[in-house]
Formats: C-alpha cells, structure tokens, sequence
C-alpha cells in the first residue's frame, strides 16, 4: 500500500527503523548499550533518592544473577506486582537479562484476576511489594509459584529513607508486612546474594518472548499478548525515531505518572527514554495529585506522558498551574481519546501542546503519533510511525480516505499472538494478515487516523451511528463539568439512547441544563435521554475511565426499570 503519510512527517524522522531494530537483538542488549554509554547519569528518581544507570545495572545483573541461581530457565515467567518504585526496573531488566520472560501485573489486582494471570501465565517467579503481599497470599494455591521475592517501599532508597518509608506505609497506614508470606525472601537479600554469584546471560534474539502483557483485547478473558524482544525493540526505534528530533536525550526528564506495568508507560517511559539516556521520575500513585505536584515542583522536568483524566485532574488544581514549564517540550497523550477542551486548557496553562498518540498492548503498544512540531490540536491520533502500515478495512478489503470502518495495522511491533490461544489470535488477524484492533476510525488524504470510538462503545441510535467519543467531546465544553461518560443504554422505540454519567465542577448543574446544551451542539439523535451525576467514577489502572462498567451497569438499571 502507499504510505501517504510519509510527505507529512516532521524533519528528521526516518520512514524506516528496520537496519536500527536489527542492529538491536534484545531488551538485554538495549541495557547493557544504554547503561555502558550513561553509566554516571541518574537514571530515576524516586521518592526523594536516585539510581544511576551504573547503579541500575549492578542491581539487574545481581537480580538476574540470583534468579539464574534459583534455577530459572530461558523463557520461564517472572511476574512482576508493584507501582512505580526503583525496584520495578531493577526487576525488569534483571529478569529478561537471565532470558527470562516478564508478567507485569497490576498490584491492585482482587484475588480472582490475580488468580487467573498466575494460572494463565504459569509464573514460577513473583515479585511483590509488601502491601499488595495479602493478596497474593491468597492467590497462590493451586499455582505454579515456586519463589516469592518481597520488596519494600523503601528498599533502595538509602537506610534512613528507607526506613521512614517503610515505618510510614506498615503503621501509619497499617498495611500488612508481607514478608509473613510462608517462605518468601527479601529484595535486599536476593540482591546480596545475587552479587556473589556470576550471571550468565543467554543470547537473545528478535524471536525470543520478552513480556506476557495481559489485555482483555477485543472480546472477552484478559489475555497474555506474546510480546517478543523484536516487537518491543522495534517500538522502542519507531518511538525513538519520532521523539529524538525534538529531545536533549540525556538532558531530558520524564514525569512517569502512568504505571510501568501498564505497556503505554512500559514502552514510552521506561524503554524509550532510557535509550535517550534521560532521567525518569517515579510517581508511585498518580491519583495523589498532591505528591505529584510537588515533585514535579522540585524537579526541573521536560516531558509528561498521561491519559486524559490525569491532564484534566491536573488542570483542576491551582496550584498545578504555578509550576515552572520552561523546560516542558514534550507531552505524550494516549490510553483513551484525549478531549479537545482538556487540550486546549493544557496548553494555555503550560504552553505545550498535547501530542495524541494511539497504540494497543498487542502492538507493544505505539501505532500512530501527532508530529511533535505541531501546536495545534487537530483531534486526529496521528500519523503511522515508521516502517508501520495503517488501513481502514471492512470485510477484508481496505476502504477509501475518509470513510469509516476498522482500524488495522501491520508491523514489526504486532504481537506474536495470544498466550496459549491459538483461536483468539487467529480471531484477531484477518485473512491478509492485518492485526484488527477493534477500533473504528478513517484516515484523511494526508494519512491522519482520526479515531471515532471501539466498536463495541459504539452506539446505535435508530440505525444511526452514535460514537460516545464526540459526546463526551461536547459536554466537556460545557461549563460546570468535570468529567463525562456517554453509554448506550436499551430503547423501545430507538433500539438504544445514550446516557451520560457527569461529575461536577459545578454542583449547581442539572440534568436538564446538560440536556439543553446537548441539543444546540449535537443532531437530535446524539442527544442523551439520561444524565446521572456521580461523585467518581469507575477507573483503570492508568486512570482510563471504564466504560464498559458503567455501560453494563446502565443496562442492569434500565432492566430494572431504575435508570
């Protein structure tokens, strides 16, 4: 196909990453390289102490070196359960350094979804940090759970910062200490004994398994998306490539707000900014805007990735507006659409656009990204990013610009398939081959994607296509919102209506003021039959609101007869 998109990208990025991709054979590879070259430099930041990269390597290796020891193989799985902590990427990159294949988990996780990603995944190895520890406890039997290593907030801060940390999480928020896991060892521990032994790298190629990602997909059951050191290597580049022009690569410092278990902050934060040989900071909780806040006053930083509720809960604090954005150039936004008034507040407030970008857990995870040169917001999500191919398809066969179907994408970073699911991935290609990511969108004549929504968030309003996407997009305008969900909910006589789940700015706003706005901006169609104001909302991990919850729950209500 032809790559109209080409013409339209900034200066200096390369149409293709493939000879810088190969150059790379691994994760492991990308590591040593990058801890070689920035040896002296910090690498993170983290609750008020630093990791160099020299530091980095000396903890992965002996990590790396002491699951060797225990007796772990190429390929076996190493779950890794914890925030955004120094220890998290000493864990990574120790892991696949022993050749080993990393299961990242999200701490929050209940008993049964743990229970499911330890039985899916078969991991003989977990790292958890302690106040999660409980949980995992009773998650364990019945699993292939050989080693349980525990980590404290404080390990690897220093002994005094250390300590009060760790004082602060076990009593003054009475957490449990999870070292009373039968049999678990310490961090501290296995990295002392891991540097009195040799580690043994294997070689690693493109072909080798470097993470199972854990994703509900398209349809149904979380599944582990087979990501191979090549799929991450090659985003890594293609990411690479597109940043670079525009970043002082070791003067650079990004806010890591987002979880790096999650593969958005995985890829852009971790992976990505350390082959620029950039500092990171940790935010162990994003939704303590208060801690956030303040380290970013402390620190002078110059890139923030985030989803759209984490810039719109910024914006909403005063004192979010004082800081300092004079070294700010770069701000990354995916994981859910990014609404255009929440742009358009963000770059009044900071000066710096927010950059759209697009990607999935099955492609490791970027697809598309805006041009970083580009100020205004343009509502598309982007461009292909190199040696990456984009099609609208329907029923097997690419549609023309500018109409309306399934997003699919062919590159080095699609996923090798579904762990252990050989019909979900075979559901997930289409018969040339094309990864269909279930969402629905078009592209206009210079290769812009424009997404419109998931296929299955679509609604369907008298046989007309409703996307919530544009609704929320509208009400977001209106003052005295603060945040904003339409669903469709079942209709007698239109087969579906939407319904809109509001919190407030203004606790004055009523349901008719928002039904009112809805139909001077939106077709008579869009217009919501139902407004419910709500103090939260239901959210991911990285802060995504969850649709399909309150979707399911407005259904339950509307049979019911309660909506």
């Amino acid at each position: 196909m032809e790559r109209i998109w080409l013409s339209h990208y900034p200066p200096g990025v390369p149409a293709d990453i493939t000879e810088q991709a190969r150059a790379c054979p691994s994760l492991a590879a990308l590591f040593e390289e990058g801890c070689t070259r920035h040896a002296g430099r910090i690498a993170y930041h983290s609750l008020g102490a630093t990791l160099t990269y020299a530091g980095l390597h000396r903890h992965a290796h002996a990590f790396a070196a002491w699951l060797q020891g225990q007796g772990v193989q190429r390929g076996d799985r190493v779950l890794l359960m914890m925030p955004n902590l120094l220890q998290y990427p000493v864990c990574l990159f120790g892991t696949w350094l022993a050749g080993a294949v990393v299961v990242n988990t999200n701490p929050l996780y209940t008993v049964g979804e743990l229970q499911h990603q330890l039985n899916d995944s078969g991991a003989t190895t977990v790292v958890v940090a302690e106040n999660f520890a409980h949980v995992l406890q009773q998650a364990l039997p019945d699993s292939a759970v050989q080693r349980v290593v525990v980590t404290a907030v404080g390990d690897l801060l220093g002994f005094w910062r250390g300590h009060l940390a760790n004082w602060v999480l076990r009593h003054a928020r009475k957490q449990v200490p999870a070292w009373r896991i039968p049999g678990s060892v310490r961090l501290a521990r296995v990295l002392a004994q891991g540097r009195r032994r040799p580690c043994a790298p294997p070689t690693l190629g493109h072909d080798d398994l470097a993470a199972l990602q854990y994703t509900g997909g398209t349809t149904g059951v979380a599944k582990g998306a087979m990501l191979t050191h090549g799929n991450l290597v090659a985003n890594v580049h293609q990411a690479h490539a597109w940043v670079r022009p525009f970043c002082q690569g070791e003067n650079e410092l990004v806010v890591t707000a987002l979880p790096l278990y999650h593969v958005f902050a995985l890829t852009a934060n971790c992976l990505v900014f350390f082959k620029l040989g950039a500092g990171n900071l940790l935010v162990v909780d994003a939704r303590d805007t208060n801690t956030l806040v303040h380290e970013m006053r402390r620190l002078r930083f110059t890139a923030l990735t985030g989803v759209n509720t984490l810039f719109n809960a910024l914006l909403a604090r005063p004192d979010f507006a004082q800081l300092d954005f004079s070294a700010l150039t770069l701000c990354l936004g995916g994981g859910m659409a990014v609404q255009e008034d929440v742009a358009r507040r963000w770059l009044e407030v900071t000066g710096v656009p927010i950059a759209q970008a697009y990607g999935l857990t099955e492609t490791s995870p970027a697809v598309t990204i805006n041009p970083l040169d580009s100020v205004a917001f343009n509502g598309s999500i982007g461009l292909p990013v190199p040696s990456t191919d984009v099609a609208i398809r329907e029923n097997n066969q690419s549609l023309a610009l500018g109409e309306v179907g399934e997003i699919c994408v062919k590159g080095p970073q699609v996923m090798a398939g579904y762990w252990q699911r050989p019909d979900e991935t075979a559901h997930t290609f289409d018969a040339d081959g094309w990864l269909m990511t279930g969402d629905i969108g078009r592209m206009d004549e210079r290769g812009y994607v424009f997404l419109l929504d998931r296929k299955k968030d679509m609604i369907l309003v008298s046989g007309f296509n409703v996307y919530p996407n544009e609704i929320e997009a509208v009400v977001m305008g209106m003052p005295g919102v603060h945040e904003v969900v339409a669903v469709g909910v079942p209709h007698g006589v239109a087969g579906e209506a939407v319904k809109l789940f509001i919190i407030r700015s203004d606790p004055t706003l009523t349901e008719a003021q928002v039904i009112a706005w809805c139909r001077e901006h939106l077709t008579g169609y869009k217009v919501p039959r139902h407004v419910e104001f709500r103090a939260d909302l239901p959210r991911s991990a990285v802060g995504k609101i969850l649709r399909k919850d309150l979707r399911d729950e407005a259904r339950r209500q509307a049979a019911e007869g309660t909506s």
